[in-house]
């Protein structure tokens, strides 16, 4: 099972049909119909993170769908025979009934904030000791957090989130990076196809900011989705 057939029956099992998953999400089922066509690692950024939101997976489970959990059950069990496939729903579905009625207590934490990036007119990263800071939810494995100022990365991330970054110098394109820009720290996705390479705002209240040789600019990490 590929990712673009593990999505629409994840979409049908909980929608009945794409066309009502993207009502629901507010996405167009043209686009999200393209997407199963040509494939996740052709669309872009903001509806994979709308359809991932609707589904209730990340964006970073889907992109490493083959070496997903998921993805090796489902290619163990296209090989078992009809009953054997029975067996594996019943647990399947006893397992997801059991999850849903138990109350998960929030889990707080303390992370390391080692500063504000800007998802608007720039930021300076702290230097010196990151401040301990209380963290509710899921703490991924990440190398540094930061906190994000400002609102054009919204829809993904609101004013005042805790986001957490992987360290690296070098994205892929689609990629939302943290980045020195001009010596300021910001939060954006980064794009480079034939238009050139640049920085750009989920907000389009927000203008992209080109990457060349008239701006000093270096990616300094990678978000973790």
């Amino acid at each position: 099972m590929n990712r673009e057939m593990y999505l629409k029956e994840l979409m049908e099992a909980k929608y009945g049909t794409v066309r009502n998953f993207s009502e629901q999400i507010k996405v167009p089922y043209t686009t999200i119909r393209s997407i199963l066509e040509r494939g996740v690692l052709n669309a872009k950024m903001e509806n994979i993170i709308n359809i991932c939101k609707g589904l209730g997976i990340t964006p970073e489970q889907l992109y490493n769908f083959e070496d997903s959990v998921v993805a090796n059950i489902s290619k163990i069990a296209v090989r078992l025979t009809e009953q054997r496939q029975n067996n594996v729903y019943n647990y399947t579905e006893q397992q997801y009934n059991e999850q849903n009625n138990i109350i998960q207590m929030p889990v707080q934490s303390d992370v390391k904030l080692y500063g504000a990036v800007s998802a608007g007119t720039g930021e300076y990263l702290l230097d010196n000791e990151p401040e301990l800071v209380p963290y509710e939810g899921v703490v991924p494995e990440h190398d540094y957090a930061v906190i994000v100022n400002g609102v054009s990365m919204r829809p993904l991330f609101e004013d005042k989130q805790i986001i957490f970054v992987k360290k690296t110098f070098e994205a892929r394109s689609g990629q939302v990076v943290i980045a020195y820009y001009d010596n300021q720290a910001y939060v954006k996705k980064y794009v480079n196809d034939e238009k050139g390479a640049r920085f750009v705002s989920l907000n389009k209240s927000y203008d992209d900011m080109p990457i060349d040789e008239t701006h000093e600019t270096q990616i300094i990490g990678v978000v973790v989705l």
